[in-house]
């Protein structure tokens, strides 16, 4: 095992690497800078200048980018162009909402996802399969904000049973923050749940034409075992590393949702930082979103090798 995780690290390195090098290089494409944005529409050239060699921002590229990565090495993010405060605590301050978002979107993506693959895989075929092939090719089609949209209309206008914006931490008020996060959760959940399902029912498909499954058949073996012990059982690898591909893009998605239900999250904070061309917290939003992204990959993997060694065997051929 720990040969497997030696192999998969440098892939990771190279990841991160390439996604520090983008998270700094593309804000700075886009029209203006923070030292425009902080002077004002009636600023001077010279005092945008003045700005700009205040902010390090007149120094050579390679320059600011290497100094910004030593830093970020050692977990420092720099100071906010806007705020003046430590990146990491403007972070720290936001990471909280998200994190709750983040966390019962994806158990809802494993409970949902899950249950759908399961549901259409082991009846085969009929109208609950068609019913459910329907709505996950919908669900799938349809981005995270139209479903957040669409969530508010039913459950908060149409039939008004959960708050539709704002937040209440559930540190503060469990019963109260919950029903807050529900909506949210579910818009981020649904389109993810529809991808781990579709996967799952297809690997059940294919795993009912294996050899081992049709001499089960013969034997007599009951159906729902045949289903459990068999079908499922050797399906559900394919399923595990798409869920921790998944819950990284819970992260992303989690920008628009929060924009959507006026949430103050990380996502509100990479909105504001884009308006306000604030390189830094950019960048680390980026690196670390990504970093959290890599992460649960290579856990999930690492929890897949562990399971079935034939992984572990084939990457070392």
């Amino acid at each position: 095992m720990i040969g497997y995780l030696i192999r998969r690290i440098p892939s990771a390195v190279l990841v991160l690497f390439a996604t520090s090098v983008l998270a700094f290089v593309l804000p700075r494409l886009a029209p203006g800078d923070p030292a425009t944005a902080l002077a004002g529409p009636e600023a001077t050239t010279v005092e945008i200048d003045a700005i700009r060699a205040d902010l390090g921002l007149d120094r050579p590229l390679l320059t600011q980018y290497l100094d910004w990565l030593g830093h970020a090495l050692r977990g420092d993010f720099a100071t906010s162009y806007v705020t003046g405060r430590p990146v990491v605590d403007l972070i720290a301050d936001r990471a909280g909402s998200t994190v709750q978002l983040a966390v019962l979107a994806g158990a809802l993506m494993v409970v949902l996802g899950l249950g759908l693959g399961l549901a259409a895989g082991a009846v085969g075929r009929g109208r609950v399969r068609t019913g459910i092939d329907v709505l996950c090719t919908v669900l799938l089609a349809m981005p995270a904000f139209l479903s957040g949209l669409l969530l508010v209309l039913l459950l908060g206008i149409a039939v008004p049973i959960l708050p539709v914006s704002g937040e209440v931490s559930l540190l503060d008020d469990p019963e109260i923050g919950i029903q807050y996060l529900i909506l949210p959760a579910l818009a981020l959940a649904l389109p993810q749940a529809a991808a781990v399902g579709r996967l799952l029912r297809s690997a059940m498909d294919q795993a009912r034409r294996e050899e081992y499954v049709r001499t089960a058949v013969a034997k007599g073996v009951p159906a729902r075992q045949i289903v459990v012990r068999h079908v499922l059982r050797n399906s559900l690898s394919s399923s595990l590393v798409t869920l921790g591909i998944r819950f990284g893009e819970i992260l992303g998605g989690a920008i628009v949702v929060e924009a959507v239900f006026a949430r103050s999250g990380l996502g509100e904070l990479a909105v504001t930082s884009v308006y306000q061309r604030d390189y830094v917290v950019l960048q680390a939003l980026t690196l670390i979103a990504v970093g959290i992204a890599v992460l649960t990959q290579l856990l999930t993997e690492i929890g897949l090798a562990a399971l079935d060694p034939r992984i572990r065997l084939g990457a070392t051929t």
